[in-house]
């Protein structure tokens, strides 16, 4: 399967972004979306999970939770806005967590488990580079790449 993944839209998403993840069967939204457009503009591309941010706020935000763990294949994946705040007690056996929050793109692998960050796809930050991710996910196996946008 393969998943897109995209965080800190901060309400603007990208053609670019778009055309990135217009291959993706699912996306997955790693918080501050912004504005509820955001999310029905993805929903146009594949099925949608997203995570409310730290500014994600008013009646639309509310409805949406700040974390989910949920499986994609036999993958185990926790999605949730600020990495750190990423506790192994309540997500235990997981073997994904992706976040978003500091708008710089990474993977890494520790303790068994892959911690993604797509980076930000809305508006620049500093220097940082705009970015969304993908996984692909076949039964346990997964495979996660960073894909910087040309903005």
């Amino acid at each position: 399967m393969r998943v897109g993944v995209i965080s800190d839209t901060h309400g603007l998403l990208r053609p670019e972004a778009v055309k990135a993840l217009a291959n993706s069967e699912l996306i997955l939204h790693a918080g501050d979306i912004g504005k509820p457009e955001v999310l029905a503009e993805l929903e146009a591309i594949a099925p949608v999970i997203a995570v409310r941010g730290n500014n994600d706020q008013g009646e639309w935000a509310e409805a949406i939770g700040d974390r989910q763990t949920f499986k994609i294949e036999d993958i185990s994946v926790h999605l949730l806005h600020i990495g750190r705040e990423f506790n192994r007690l309540e997500a235990a056996d997981v073997q994904v967590v992706i976040s978003g929050h500091f708008h710089k793109p990474s993977i890494v692998e520790q303790n068994g488990i892959l911690f993604l960050n797509p980076g930000s796809a809305g508006p620049r930050r500093f220097k940082l580079p705009i970015s969304v991710a993908y996984l692909q996910v076949e039964g346990r196996a997964i495979h996660a790449e960073i894909v910087e946008l040309s903005v």
